[in-house]
């Protein structure tokens, strides 16, 4: 289990990234367009993807939306479990030159939920349709980039979150092979 004096050490180790991705988002625009693509990652974009596979690939679309839905619900259970032991205050209120440039959506930073949503499904999603990863590949990593310009993660953050989605996926795999 992560220790609370490690992701204090981390906190130290990673704040020059934090500032540094802090810093890119000060500008208006790449606010605007880091907002977009976190809010996207928040579920909207995933929801309306699960949707809509039923009815792009019929019943093979409904396996593949349960099998994320899946993987999106184990993925949920870590991921509150690490926020409530670790409470890792995130950067922007950790240090008073990263700016939150975006709503939190609870106190702690570790994981990225978002990252580990993204990841997770993207997993399952390529195993289901590969031809979708064109599509759907470069969002993961807009989304996870979002987390720490806007403020609201550190780099261990998105990468644990993604190691816990990835996992999440590989394991949902292994046991439906």
């Amino acid at each position: 289990m992560v220790s609370k004096t490690l992701l204090n050490q981390l906190n130290d180790l990673e704040a020059p990234l934090c500032r540094a991705a802090s810093l890119r988002g000060e500008e208006l625009d790449t606010q605007r367009f880091f907002g977009i693509v976190s809010r996207l990652g928040d579920g909207l974009f995933w929801y309306l993807l699960m949707a809509l596979l039923p009815a792009l690939y019929g019943r093979a679309g409904v396996t593949a939306t349960l099998h994320m839905l899946a993987v999106g619900i184990v993925s949920l259970v870590v991921y509150k479990l690490l926020k409530h032991l670790t409470g890792r205050r995130r950067p922007c209120d950790q240090f008073a030159d990263v700016r939150r440039h975006a709503p939190m959506l609870d106190l702690y930073s570790f994981p990225s939920g978002h990252t580990m949503h993204a990841v997770g499904f993207t997993a399952v999603l390529l195993t289901h349709f590969p031809d979708i990863g064109l599509v759907v590949t470069p969002f993961v990593f807009l989304v996870a980039s979002s987390r720490l310009v806007l403020g609201l993660h550190y780099p261990s953050d998105v990468l644990v979150g993604a190691l816990i989605g990835g996992v999440a996926a590989w394991a949902s795999l292994v046991v439906l092979a």
